[in-house]
C-alpha cells in the first residue's frame, strides 16, 4: 500500500484555512480538517477515486483533486506514495501551474 505524504506548502495552507474558519466556527474548523485529512488517508485504497485537477497545465493523468466544503485540494499519483500538494479555496482563481 502506498504512503500519504503531505507538502509542507498543503499543510500550511490547510492550517490557514482551519485557522480562517475558526474564526467563525471551531466546529466548521474542525469539520473541514478533519474531512480533509480522512480523504487524504482514503486515497491509499483507491488513488484514482477523484478526477484529473483540471486546473494543472500539461497533467501528465497523475495530478487530481477532490473538494472539501469550499477547498480544493490537489494530489499526486506517484508508484511509491500519494502526494497532498495543495488545499486552495474554490472562489481564489486558480494558478497557472
Amino acid at each position: 500500500m502506498v504512503e500519504v505524504i503531505w507538502q509542507k506548502l498543503a499543510l500550511k495552507q490547510l492550517n490557514k484555512a482551519y485557522n480562517y474558519i475558526k474564526k467563525d466556527s471551531l466546529q466548521s474548523a474542525k469539520k473541514v480538517r478533519e474531512e480533509t485529512f480522512d480523504k487524504a488517508e482514503n486515497l491509499k485504497h483507491n488513488p484514482e477515486i477523484y478526477p484529473l485537477d483540471k486546473y494543472r497545465k500539461n497533467n501528465d493523468g497523475t495530478i487530481r483533486a477532490f473538494e472539501v466544503d469550499s477547498y480544493r485540494i490537489a494530489y499526486q499519483i506517484t508508484t511509491s506514495e500519494i502526494r497532498i500538494l495543495r488545499v486552495r479555496h474554490t472562489k481564489r482563481e486558480p494558478l497557472e501551474h
